[in-house]
Parts: C-alpha cells; sequence; structure tokens
C-alpha cells in the first residue's frame, strides 16, 4: 500500500500544473545604454531561471522579466546596486492564473455550434479543433480545412480557408499562436473566423473582398506549445521539439525562418526562450507554413498576429536597411492603427521590427517579405503589460474586433493595390 502511494504521489507531481505561486514581474526602467547592457548581464544569469516578456532593447523602452520568487531578492539587489528602477506590475503571477482557470471552468459546457460557443472565454485545443469543424459543416459553401502537417508530437496543423471558388485565386493570410502562451492571438483568430462567415453576404466591404480573393486562417500554430500551456506550464512559449545533446526542450519558431538566421536577435542556446534551433525551417510547424506558402505561389498579404505591446510592424528584424516598400508600408500601418484605434481608442506604434521594438532574426515576416509577399505584417495585440500574456478573457472580443478594423484596410489595401 505504501509503495502505491508513493507511485500515486509520484504520478500526481509528474502531470501537474507548473506554480508559480509568488512569482513577480518586474517592470524595469532603462535610462541609458550603459543600463541596458547591465540588464542583458541579468538575462545571462540562467540560475535565477528569469523569463523575459520584454527583453533589454533600448534606452526608455521598458523590460519586463517574471522572476521566481527565490530570485526577487537577488534580482532587486542588483538592480538597486546599479540604480535601476523597476516596479511590481504583477505581484503575483499564480493568482492570474487561478483567476484564469477559475472563468474557464466556469464556461465550460461543449457548444453544440458556433453560434453557442462563447468568444469570451479561452478556449483548449481540443475546443478550438472543434469549433473548426463546426464551422466548416456550418458553411460548407464558405469554408474548408486543409491540414498542411503534423507538429513535433504528432498534432494536425490546419488552416482555415474562406473562399467562394476559382483556383489559385489571391489569397490573404493570417496566423495566431506562434507563440502558444500568447492565448489572445488564438482567442483572436476564432473570433476572426466567426466573424467573416457573418459578414459575408450581408457586409458589402467583406463580401467583395471574398469575392475577388481568399482568406487563409491559421489559428494555432503552434499546436504542442498551446497544449502544453493547458497541461503543464501557462507562459510556454516555445515548440516542444528535442534538441540533441540538450536537456531543454523547444525552438522559438519565431527565429526559425530562413531570413538571417542564427544572427544577433535570437539566441543558439537551447535554453533560451529565443533559440533558433539547430538550422532554418527545423521546426515543423515551421516547414509546413513555408511548404505551403511556396506551393501557393498566390499569397498577397502575410499577417502573423502576437501578443503583447500594441504594436504593428513590418520588416525588418534582422537587419536595419529599410524594405524597399518601406515608405509604403509604414503608410498602410498607419492606416490600420488609425482605424484599431477607431473603435475604443487603443494605441498602437508602428514601424519596422528592428527600430520599434528589437533585433530579431529567423522571423516570419521578414522570411515572407523575402518571399515577395510585400504586404507581410506583424501585429503585437494588447495590453502594454499590465496582463501582458494574461490578458483577462473580458479583453478578447474588444481585441479581436479592434484588430479586425485594422485587418480590413490591410485587406482592402491589398485588394486595390495588386502586384
Amino acid at each position: 500500500m505504501g509503495v502505491l502511494l508513493v507511485l500515486g504521489v509520484l504520478l500526481a507531481a509528474a502531470f501537474a500544473k507548473e506554480n508559480f505561486v509568488g512569482h513577480q514581474v518586474l517592470r524595469i526602467h532603462v535610462v541609458d545604454e550603459a543600463q541596458v547592457q547591465e540588464v542583458k548581464e541579468l538575462e545571462e544569469l540562467d540560475h535565477l531561471q528569469l523569463d523575459f516578456w520584454r527583453g533589454p532593447t533600448q534606452p526608455g523602452s521598458p523590460v519586463d522579466v517574471r522572476v521566481p520568487f527565490p530570485s526577487l531578492q537577488p534580482v532587486k539587489v542588483f538592480l538597486e546596486s546599479r540604480g535601476i528602477e523597476h516596479s511590481a506590475m504583477i505581484e503575483d503571477v499564480q493568482s492570474l492564473l487561478d483567476e484564469e482557470q477559475n472563468q474557464m471552468f466556469a464556461f465550460q459546457t461543449r457548444a453544440r455550434s458556433t453560434d453557442s460557443f462563447n468568444y469570451a472565454s479561452y478556449h483548449t485545443l481540443e475546443e478550438i479543433y472543434d469549433f473548426m469543424d463546426m464551422l466548416v459543416v456550418e458553411n460548407p459553401q464558405l469554408v474548408s480545412k486543409i491540414q498542411i502537417g503534423r507538429s513535433y508530437e504528432g498534432r494536425p496543423i490546419y488552416v482555415l480557408k474562406f473562399s467562394t471558388g476559382g483556383n489559385n485565386r489571391p489569397a490573404f493570410w493570417i496566423d495566431t499562436g506562434i507563440h502558444s502562451r500568447e492565448w489572445v492571438t488564438q482567442a483572436s483568430g476564432v473570433w476572426f473566423a466567426k466573424k467573416i462567415v457573418q459578414d459575408y453576404g450581408t457586409d458589402e466591404r467583406l463580401t467583395s473582398f471574398l469575392n475577388n480573393m481568399d482568406i487563409l486562417l491559421e489559428i494555432v500554430t503552434n499546436p504542442d506549445g498551446f497544449a502544453f500551456t493547458h497541461t503543464k506550464n501557462r507562459l510556454w512559449r516555445k515548440t516542444r521539439s528535442l534538441t540533441p545533446g540538450s536537456s531543454c526542450v523547444g525552438v522559438d519558431p519565431n527565429r526559425n525562418w530562413d531570413a538571417g538566421f542564427g544572427l544577433a536577435g535570437a539566441s543558439s542556446n537551447p535554453c533560451s526562450e529565443t533559440y533558433h534551433g539547430q538550422f532554418a525551417n527545423s521546426e515543423v510547424e515551421v516547414k509546413s507554413i513555408v511548404d505551403f506558402v511556396k506551393a501557393h505561389g498566390n499569397i498577397k498579404a502575410f499577417i502573423s498576429i502576437h501578443s503583447y505591446s500594441q504594436l504593428l510592424l513590418y520588416p525588418y528584424g534582422y537587419k536595419t536597411d529599410p524594405v524597399r516598400d518601406q515608405s509604403e508600408l509604414d503608410q498602410l500601418a498607419k492606416s490600420a492603427v488609425t482605424a484599431l484605434a477607431s473603435l475604443y481608442g487603443t494605441k498602437y506604434k508602428y514601424g519596422s521590427i528592428i527600430h520599434t521594438i528589437y533585433q530579431a532574426s529567423g522571423s516570419t515576416i521578414d522570411w515572407t517579405y523575402n518571399q515577395g509577399i510585400k504586404y507581410s505584417f506583424t501585429f503585437e495585440l494588447r495590453d502594454t503589460g499590465r496582463y501582458g500574456f494574461l490578458l483577462p478573457a473580458s479583453q478578447i472580443v474588444p481585441t479581436a474586433s479592434e484588430t479586425w478594423l485594422a485587418l480590413q484596410v490591410i485587406m482592402d489595401y491589398t485588394q486595390s493595390h495588386p502586384y
């Protein structure tokens, strides 16, 4: 009996979710380049197990870092000894996670149609895949589901295709959830899918678009990571692939593309949150999109949606050289964020990745732009840091609604400015 009890305890531990009691998210204010470099030193101290939600980039840009409870004192001593200002943005990470879980549990009833699906709640991978199936069954004339590959752990990778017919028509791509912990993105993708089928035939703007172009929507771009955020570690970012010779798991799928792969702005350390992988396209989740995009050959706009920071970004991230279409993309981004702000007043900054947020090599939209997809953009959705990756479910629909207005601006422009 004692052996069975011990075995039960071990099994419970093995299947338990990671606990974040006492973890805080600190906002660090760096005022000059010397302080940026000092925070980068802090980033290299692996034993502290810090999770940088927004890493050190340039003076004046806030740095957000989740600090485990045992590391709080040494981190604060480090910062204070160097005169670096900081404050607690999230006092207790676990309390936010508990609220999130309670909200999900309260709305756990299974939807029988996409009309009864709860768009104001976060959902598991299985629930989202069920939603996709219901959407296809309900709208067979408009929506189809394409499997573009399987994840590292063998889960199907799906793209929803919204089309009114025709072969190889120009297409508008949207993906959400490439970083698995950014739950508001997958939730927004679900909302977009329902919005498209609701508005086709009634909204003149969307109807005109779909009569001329297809929409391709990949709601769960990193299914293994997303499943892991629900079962084990809510704050997991990467894929779940194994790296030979390392005990650390996963690759940052937004550093794995063949655009400046392995340059500054990604890490060669398999334990890093920005580990770029062993080689470009090593992650099947990335390679599946690469193969699909190349085979399709007529994707005109590519939108990859992340959170958080309230930004609309265009290439490049891996180099400072402006893209040849810089002025056009900048003007389009300005129009899009203006439309987004018209609903709730949510303010977005916009610009190239490297000049607006940080240097990042091997990113999605740098690769798509280099493939000739001119209208390549990345959104960083709400918020600016109060909740970070733990945005309350009450903000899902407002976030998706305002983002849709920006997407429509880019859709309209793509349709009216073919290339």
